[in-house]
């Protein structure tokens, strides 16, 4: 017997030394929101639900004690069937755990922090030779609400927080992106923006964009551009840095824009949703990055003219490879130099500081 809720148990023990540590990373409104996500996750609540809000600062005050207990703590081991995994050894564990219809999650997300996560497997299919697994129920979670992610040249999609993380999004959207939401809505069949209409629709819409997150997936695991060993080393050599920021936005631009992308995939296959809710979502430094994907879009309402937005995406493609082009040279002659801090300063007076990202 594989004795579940044993191992529910150590890795949710790791979940939660996890989020002791790293915590700090977020903003205060960043924490809040992700609390708020596990919050509902650990007490089953569909995404829509909000508790009175004692209630979640007396959750919340048991949860920093729980992170101070645990702080000083290292990652247990999973042990299963009297086997003992590291907990960053997904594929021993996955060996063990997949035949059972459970999939474990472990690896490291922005500013390399580490996430683990365990899931109950849905299903599991191809796109392009690579595997696609199909996440439902999580039995343990960690801070991130992460709708999907890759490793080993796997794509994994997590309905579950691909729900909230959809809700989340609709929620908290700014007024700019209001128009491009409604214009995505109305082509899932939603009206107006109708709360109860739209929580009657939350599954099938988050079902619809299946795709769309897997072809982000594909995109970056495909991308040609921005070598992901010289990204993994810019992102460890600068984490936590507007560098860091701009390299992880220049990366998933690529992954959505290249060939193989969400974009592309969108085009393609004329999925006029998706391609409005792409656009409502743009926030950041990724909306400053592609002015002409909005400026296409809007036009796009009006006529329907894919061309539009397939030049767009191109537009947007060129721009995203002269940063990874522009990051990669600055790097690598900071590598020939030995100098890290040149390459800091140059990044930042080349490229940041025109974007506004100017380091505190």
């Amino acid at each position: 017997m594989l004795q579940l809720n044993n191992i529910v148990s150590q890795i949710l023990q790791n979940c939660c030394i996890c989020d002791s540590r790293h915590a700090g990373l977020f903003s205060i409104c960043g924490l809040a929101l992700r609390l708020r996500d596990l919050y509902k996750w650990e007490n089953g609540l569909d995404p829509w639900i909000e508790k009175d809000s004692s209630e979640i600062l007396e959750w919340i005050g048991n949860k920093e004690e729980e992170w101070d207990r645990v702080k000083t703590k290292d990652f247990v081991d999973i042990t299963i069937l009297g086997v003992k995994y590291a907990p960053f050894d997904a594929l021993g564990i996955n060996a063990v755990l997949e035949p059972h219809g459970l999939f474990y999650g472990a690896g490291y997300a922005h500013s390399l922090r580490p996430t683990f996560f365990l899931a109950t497997l849905e299903d599991k299919k191809e796109i392009d030779g690579y595997p696609v697994y199909i996440l439902g129920r999580e039995l343990a979670r960690d801070l991130l609400t992460m709708p999907a992610l890759s490793q080993d040249d796997s794509i994994f999609i997590r309905m579950e927080s691909a729900r909230l993380f959809l809700w989340n999004q609709i929620f908290f959207l700014k007024k700019s992106g209001r128009d491009a939401l409604r214009f995505a809505l109305e082509n899932c069949g939603v009206k107006g923006q109708d709360q109860e209409e739209l929580r009657q629709n939350l599954a099938r819409i988050s079902e619809e964009e299946i795709d769309t997150y897997t072809y982000h997936e594909l995109g970056g695991i495909r991308d040609p551009i921005f070598d992901l060993e010289i990204w993994r080393e810019i992102i460890a050599t600068f984490p936590h840095t507007p560098i860091e920021l701009l390299a992880r936005t220049v990366k998933d631009l690529l992954a959505d824009t290249n060939e193989y992308g969400t974009l592309r995939y969108i085009a393609r296959e004329r999925k006029t949703a998706s391609l409005g809710f792409y656009v409502a979502f743009l926030d950041g430094l990724r909306k400053e990055l592609s002015p002409d994907l909005i400026d296409a879009f809007g036009r796009f309402t009006q006529t329907r003219n894919w061309q539009i937005i397939e030049q767009a995406i191109t537009n947007c493609f060129k721009t995203a490879k002269y940063y990874a082009d522009a990051i990669c040279s600055v790097y690598q002659r900071g590598k020939e130099k030995n100098d890290m801090k040149w390459a800091q300063n140059e990044m930042e007076k080349r490229l940041l500081e025109p974007l506004g990202l100017t380091p505190p």
